[in-house]
């Protein structure tokens, strides 16, 4: 379960009315198995999400559960854990967990999470739909465009992956928020040219992968040359899309290989941006 549905769940776990303590992540040092801010939730009889598993996350539930054992709203003490010496694991961190009763207060001071990445994907064919599937328990945002409404999968899939079924898809390109990842995978070689023409004259998009081959990269270049496209947009497109090594052309193969190369350029972004944050000037 992503951080976005983690919320959700706990919303609803609130308006149910059962007692529920929530387990965070308060801080955490050296090798450890989730992040600070990392949450789940603990019910008499059932959880959701995850600390990392393991023995913290049974010695967090144990200890959660004794709470609920006891009056309900009552203070529960925050647990300190190094891995190794406490718990026997390998690790060699250590992390503070705290427990807090979910309630009003708790949920307005839940951040919203923040998406890895928006991505605007062309195409709901049968490598657009693997790749939808794979991204559907992660924390990023998706617009996922066909003309063909009959393309999409009959379920109506996670909030975070929305569809749209328009005649006109080129026009979608503008509406796609700075730094926007896009992919290109229809079922059109002229819809693909011409989408990607659109993609490379926004000097904002933040990546733009093509599904071919090296073969259909070398007509594209030259035919988006000759319509005028940067030349240096053009020599960073993606195509073929994939992490290199990993081999296959079922839809499932270049789905997790897409979905890798798509992570990593996330969490490279998002390695730059704690970057520049922590040498920008405090105050």
């Amino acid at each position: 379960m992503n951080a976005s549905g983690l919320r959700r769940t706990a919303l609803a776990w609130h308006a149910q009315g059962r007692p529920t303590v929530v387990v965070c992540v308060q801080r955490a040092a050296g090798s450890v198995p989730r992040e600070a801010g990392t949450r789940m939730l603990v019910q008499a009889g059932c959880e959701a999400g995850t600390i990392g598993g393991g023995h913290l996350e049974w010695r967090a539930l144990a200890h959660a559960r004794q709470a609920l054992d006891g009056p309900a709203g009552a203070a529960i003490d925050d647990l300190h854990l190094p891995l190794g010496p406490a718990l026997g694991q390998c690790c060699g961190g250590a992390v503070t967990l705290c427990f807090e009763w979910l309630d009003a207060q708790v949920l307005q001071s839940w951040p919203q999470p923040v998406p890895l990445f928006h991505l605007q994907m062309h195409g709901a064919g049968h490598v657009g739909q693997a790749i939808a599937r794979l991204l559907e328990p992660l924390d990023v945002q998706v617009d996922w465009i066909d003309e063909r409404d009959a393309a999409f999968p009959a379920d109506s899939g996670p909030e975070h992956i929305r569809r749209l079924a328009v005649d006109a898809v080129e026009d979608e390109v503008r509406h796609a928020p700075p730094g926007a990842f896009f992919l290109v995978l229809t079922h059109s070689h002229e819809l693909d040219l011409r989408l990607c023409e659109r993609i490379l004259r926004r000097p904002d998009a933040g990546w733009l992968g093509l599904i071919g081959s090296a073969t259909k990269r070398a007509r594209f270049e030259r035919r988006l040359l000759e319509r005028g496209a940067p030349a240096q947009a053009v020599a960073r497109m993606a195509c073929p899309i994939g992490l290199p090594g990993l081999t296959g052309k079922a839809p499932e193969v270049v789905a997790v290989a897409v979905v890798a190369q798509l992570l990593m350029l996330g969490s490279a972004r998002a390695g730059v941006a704690e970057a520049c944050a922590a040498l920008a000037p405090s105050g």
